[in-house]
């Protein structure tokens, strides 16, 4: 897969990204000027996302959130304790606390509808005997700021004096995806965002979790779940007819299918073209936290323990670094033990210019022990390997930039596109690692894999890790403390450096418990020492007894065929 020639230089892609920055701040500054005299809303939602329980009514709120958001910040929802983002209930009280907003309480759908209906332009059905119609529906909303209904909402639309835009009922009735799908390329694609898209992927069947919906229609942009997947040829054709499509620098939100194709083909296929992935389907609340600025003069600011350049001598001992992956840990953050022990997160760093006040609350909430680094390959999640070298280098540069406004030092890297934790390869060509080296400068060093991999790397006093350790949420305590005695027992040679990663839905706690055990286990307690990941790093550098190791060749001109999520 080629990507587009008409590729900006370094210079250019930088400069492109400063205007995004400088044009979100003016829709920020004009957003919050323009609503001195609005009423922010909240609402809670329930955790049923299916077509025959809650769908309907949230799908109309969450168009309802991506209408009236766009006239100014109006509406937040907090989303369930299920939810996979934990966060809505936190954010907004920082939000309360911090920015004086004075959010008041609906009390429901006709509540809602009552005070901000008059923000739309007319509404859209779509058919709930046809899933997919609800997507289009979704596009239809944000080009014609419409709020989605079902039929038994028409009336009640009418009645508030709106006119009905499109009528998807019995429409695609017989109708495949592809075809539903190029139906609507057909119809609104010229129309809509080349900035962003939105994958309306993740689960399937009776249910849609539409979280990221509210900003796809405050975007104005289309929305699909086409699949990656090279088998289904049409559907794959008319996938990498959008991405051909976008802008150099667009930014694909939201998830792949899981019905459809897999995590590694997706993010193949845009990282072939250059571009940026930030998920998920069911990030909530992106309307309104796009228009939240940071506070006044506020600077990003991490917890470092050591400096850049100190030189830190390692003791003879096991160490170990725990790394929480997936957007800040994605519910983790909010759980028991944060704090307890040293930690690092893998940041989404794209939410600094995207969300900057909710980016705002994990620094600002952050304990001592908490350490943040960049993420994922690139300005937003890429695979390397695929991505086209003319690409690369601007896409690093802005990687750099990213990293440096958010003050982190340490970049991580991971690539699915030929394999993933169950087959296949997660390591990296010498020649992709040597580019990370060249495109990153300022990084004290680099993670590579989220399970298990072997690329490790030093160069000028900066090494590469890849993980030795994949914690699993579902991993039985007992059998993890066994897993990482073991791993201890095999690498005998002092000082180890163990990087561990801990999947995004663990709580610290639990992580903690089983460190413990470990360290317990070791007789003295004091052969096992948990730290922090830019000491562990600058203390691999000094006494690097790993062995170097690169993938010595492989052939990056096909996406990674496979099954298999990662869960």
């Amino acid at each position: 897969m080629k990507g587009r020639n008409n590729t900006p230089t370094s210079a250019g892609l930088v400069q492109g990204a400063l205007l995004i920055a400088a044009a979100s701040a003016c829709v920020l500054i004009g957003s919050l000027t323009s609503s001195a005299d609005a009423q922010p809303y909240t609402m809670k939602l329930s955790n049923d996302w299916t077509i025959s329980g809650d769908l309907p009514d949230h799908a109309l709120l969450v168009s309802l959130q991506g209408i009236a958001n766009k006239q100014a910040p109006n509406l937040y929802f907090e989303y369930p304790p299920e939810w996979t983002f934990k966060f809505t209930t936190e954010v907004l009280e920082y939000y309360r606390d911090t920015r004086d907003i004075a959010f008041e309480s609906l009390t429901g759908v006709d509540d809602a509808l009552n005070k901000l209906a008059d923000t739309a332009d007319g509404f859209v059905v779509w058919d709930t005997d046809v899933r997919t119609s609800l997507m289009v529906a979704f596009t239809v909303a944000g080009l014609e700021n419409a709020i989605v209904v079902t039929e038994d909402r028409i009336q009640d639309m009418e009645g508030r004096g709106l006119g009905m835009v499109e009528d998807f009922r019995g429409r695609f009735t017989d109708m495949n995806d592809a075809e539903i799908f190029e139906w609507a390329l057909d119809e609104y694609w010229a129309r809509c965002s080349k900035d962003f898209v939105f994958w309306m992927g993740g689960v399937h069947g009776d249910r849609m979790e539409a979280g990221i919906a509210d900003f796809g229609i405050f975007k104005g942009g289309f929305f699909t779940d086409l699949s990656a997947d090279p088998a289904d040829t049409v559907e794959f054709a008319l996938h990498n007819r959008i991405l051909r499509d976008l802008d150099p620098d667009a930014v694909v939100m939201g998830w792949h299918s899981y019905a459809k194709d897999t995590e590694g083909q997706h993010v193949s296929l845009l990282s072939s073209y250059g571009l940026r992935m930030e998920g998920l389907n069911t990030l909530p609340n992106t309307s309104y936290s796009f228009q939240i600025p940071t506070t006044t003069g506020y600077k990003f600011t991490n917890n470092h323990t050591v400096g850049a350049d100190e030189v830190v001598v390692p003791e003879d001992k096991v160490y170990i670094a725990c790394i929480q992956t997936d957007a800040i840990g994605i519910g983790a953050w909010t759980k028991p033990g944060r704090g307890e022990i040293p930690y690092a997160w893998e940041v989404t760093m794209n939410w600094s210019w995207l969300f900057p006040a909710q980016l705002q609350f994990f620094f600002d909430t952050a304990t001592p022990n908490d350490y943040f680094i960049g993420a994922l390959s690139g300005p937003g999640y890429m695979y390397p390997k695929p991505i086209p070298q003319d690409r690369f280098v601007d896409l690093m540069a802005d990687a750099q930039r990213l990293m440096n406004e958010l003050d982190m030092r340490v970049f991580e890297v991971m690539d699915y596109s030929q394999g993933n934790r169950y087959f296949g390869n997660i390591d990296l060509t010498e020649e992709v690692v040597e580019a990370y080296y060249r495109a990153i400068p300022d990084a004290i060093g680099f993670i590579n894999g989220y399970g298990p991999a072997h690329t490790n790397y030093l160069k000028d006093g900066r090494p590469m890790l890849s993980y030795d350790y994949y914690l699993s949420p579902t991993r039985p305590e007992d059998d993890a403390v066994l897993d990482l005695k073991e791993l201890i027992a095999m690498n005998p040679v002092r000082p180890y450096y163990l990087t561990m990663h801990v999947r995004e839905s663990s709580d610290i706690a639990r992580v903690k418990n089983i460190l413990d055990r470990v360290i317990a286990d070791t007789g003295d307690g004091q052969e096992v020492e948990v730290v922090p990941l830019d000491r562990f790093l600058r203390m691999a550098s000094h006494t690097p007894t790993f062995t170097p190791r690169v993938l010595q060749s492989v052939d990056t001109g096909d996406v990674m065929v496979g099954t298999g999520e990662e869960d």
